[in-house]
């Protein structure tokens, strides 16, 4: 695979950081997107731990740090052209497994924060199966989200877990989320957090490991 992201506008052309097994020789891979102010290679470490030397792990940076300028509950035209050129991105990356001949069954999107937004609209708007969706403290994007036409997605595993008084993701949208996939066909796990902080508990860890140890 090529080292950068392809689609168009901001996002075009940002390092893709990389690491775990070849492609050729991987079970499965992830792409793992980074929180607002993070960087790619921080997400890799996470890639270690839930999906461990077997996987591919991909991790884009954002032009700036930031997939898009806004909060993700603002109407999705206030957070263009970076969020139509984030989705692009991510579609970018996955398009290229399936070429480099990794089912879609075997990649995973994953992500913190913002990045965990963009990889839960992202995935909800792919036309093709994937393996799972790790949805690390993060909701669709948008003011409405219901009302969106997506594809279905029978049998997708998706894992949403946030604080319960998360000051950036409202647990509410959480919730609608999971309604959302639900009524795509997902098979959807929602853990809400009392007394956690904006971050990625041991609980959701160890979810995410059993989801990717049965890909």
């Amino acid at each position: 695979m090529r080292p950068l992201t392809g689609g168009s506008g901001p996002h075009e052309g940002q390092p893709v950081a990389a690491s775990g097994a070849k492609l050729g020789e991987a079970h499965g891979a992830i792409v793992l997107l980074h929180g607002r102010g993070g960087d790619a290679a921080s997400m890799l470490g996470l890639a270690d731990v839930i999906a461990g030397p077997r996987f591919a792990a991909f991790a884009p940076q954002a032009a700036e740090h930031t997939w898009y300028p806004l909060r993700f509950i603002e109407p999705p035209f206030r957070n263009e052209p970076y969020l139509s050129s984030a989705l692009a991105a991510v579609r970018d990356l996955v398009d290229q497994l399936l070429a480099s001949g990794m089912p879609g069954e075997r990649i995973v999107l994953a992500g913190f924060s913002q990045g965990a937004c963009l990889a839960l609209e992202a995935a909800s708007r792919q036309a093709g199966p994937l393996g799972a969706v790790l949805g690390f403290s993060g909701g669709l994007i948008g003011d409405d989200v219901s009302s969106a036409v997506r594809p279905q997605h029978p049998g997708l595993p998706v894992l949403l877990g946030c604080a319960e008084r998360d000051p950036h993701i409202p647990a509410a949208r959480v919730l609608e989320t999971a309604r959302v996939f639900e009524g795509l066909g997902a098979k959807v796990e929602t853990r809400l957090y009392p007394g956690a902080s904006h971050e990625i508990v041991a609980d959701e860890i160890a979810r995410a490991k059993r989801l990717l140890a049965a890909i």
